[in-house]
C-alpha cells in the first residue's frame, strides 16, 4: 500500500507543535531528521535534545487531498507561506532497508561480518575467513560505524581462544559474536535495551554459538574474573561504569573500550588507569579506541 509522505522544516517553529499538527491532520507517523549537519553525539542521561533545524517527515495515507491537508497544516500552525514538499512512497519491508548499504566487510586480517545470504569475496590467497552472519533488527551495530570497526579489529589481532569475555552494552551481539567465532570459551553480554537482548540472542543462533553465550539486563549482576572486557558505548558511560568494569577484569585480563571521541579519548583513559595500564589510542576519523590491561 503506497502512501503520502509530506516534507518541511521547522525552522523558527517547534518541531514539537509541528508533530502534534501532522498527528491532528491525520498522521499516520511523524519523523524527525537534522536538517542541516549538527550531530548529537551523547546527549545528557535523560535529556532528548533536537537539532537546530529539525527536517520533519510525516506519513498520511495515499487518499490524503494534498490541498485541503496543505491548508489544514499552515492554519494549524499559524503560517500561510509554510513550504511543504508531497511525495509519493511505495511500500516497503521497511526494518530491512538497512540491507541496501550491509554488505560483507572483513577486519584485521581473517574476521567477516556478513548478512545473511551474503558470503565474504575472497581472493586467491586470503587466510581462511571466520565469518559472523548477522542481522541487526533494531539494534546497534553491523560493523559499519569506525567504533564497532574499530572493536573488530582489535579481536581480530587478539589471542581469544579458551578465554572469557565480557561484553558491556552489547547491541547487536556483534563483538561477543566474533569473540566466540574467533575462538572465545565464554562470553557473557548485558545490555540496557531489550531488542539488544532479543538481536543478540537471534544472531547467536544464527551463527550457532548460543552454548558459549549468556545474555542479561544491565542491570544484572557481570561476574568477574573476565579474560577481556568489551564496552563500546559512549564516554560519559564508560568513566561512571570504571570501577565496575575493572572489578569484572582479573588481573593481567584486557579492557577495550570505544564510542568516544579524539578529545574524549584522555579523560576516559585517565578513569581507568588507576587499574590498568592503558595503551596509545588506535584511530579511526573521528573516534578512538582505547586498550589496556588489567594490574
Amino acid at each position: 500500500m503506497p502512501y503520502l509522505q509530506v516534507h518541511l522544516t521547522s525552522g523558527d517553529l517547534d518541531p514539537e507543535a509541528i508533530e502534534d499538527a501532522c498527528f491532528a491532520a491525520g498522521a499516520i507517523a511523524v519523523t524527525f531528521a537534522d536538517a542541516g549537519d549538527a550531530p548529537i553525539l551523547e546527549p545528557a542521561p535523560g535529556a532528548t535534545p533536537l537539532w537546530p533545524s529539525v527536517a520533519v517527515a510525516a506519513l498520511f495515507a495515499a487518499d490524503t487531498p494534498e490541498a485541503p491537508l496543505a491548508a489544514a497544516l499552515r492554519s494549524t500552525l499559524d503560517r500561510p507561506s509554510l513550504e511543504l514538499r508531497f511525495e509519493s512512497l511505495a511500500d516497503r519491508i521497511w526494518e530491512r532497508e538497512w540491507l541496501k548499504d550491509f554488505r560483507p566487510m572483513r577486519f584485521g586480517s581473517r574476521l567477516w561480518v556478513c548478512p545473511g545470504g551474503q558470503p565474504p569475496p575472497l581472493s586467491p590467497g586470503d587466510p581462511a575467513p571466520v565469518v559472523v552472519w548477522l542481522d541487526p533488527g533494531l539494534a546497534f551495530g553491523t560493523g559499519t560505524h569506525a567504533t564497532t570497526a574499530l572493536c573488530l579489529d582489535w579481536l581480530d589481532g587478539a589471542a581469544l581462544a579458551g578465554r572469557r569475555v565480557l561484553d558491556v552494552g552489547t547491541g547487536s551481539g556483534i563483538l561477543a559474536l566474533a569473540a566466540l567465532a574467533l575462538g572465545a570459551a565464554a562470553v557473557h553480554a548485558q545490555d540496557l535495551d531489550p531488542q539488544a537482548l532479543i538481536a543478540t540472542r537471534d544472531n547467536a543462533a544464527r551463527n550457532d554459538v548460543s552454548a558459549g553465550l549468556s545474555v542479561a539486563p544491565a542491570d544484572a549482576p557481570w561476574g568477574e574474573g573476565y579474560d577481556v572486557v568489551l564496552a563500546n558505548i559512549l564516554a560519559e558511560p564508560l568513566v561512571e561504569l570504571a570501577p565496575r568494569i575493572a572489578a569484572a577484569a582479573r588481573p593481567g585480563g584486557a579492557v577495550v573500550l570505544s564510542g568516544l571521541l579524539v578529545a574524549q579519548a584522555e579523560a576516559v583513559a585517565a578513569a581507568y588507569r588507576p587499574w590498568f595500564d592503558m595503551e596509545a589510542p588506535r584511530q579511526r576519523g573521528d573516534w578512538v579506541l582505547l586498550a589496556g590491561r588489567r594490574r
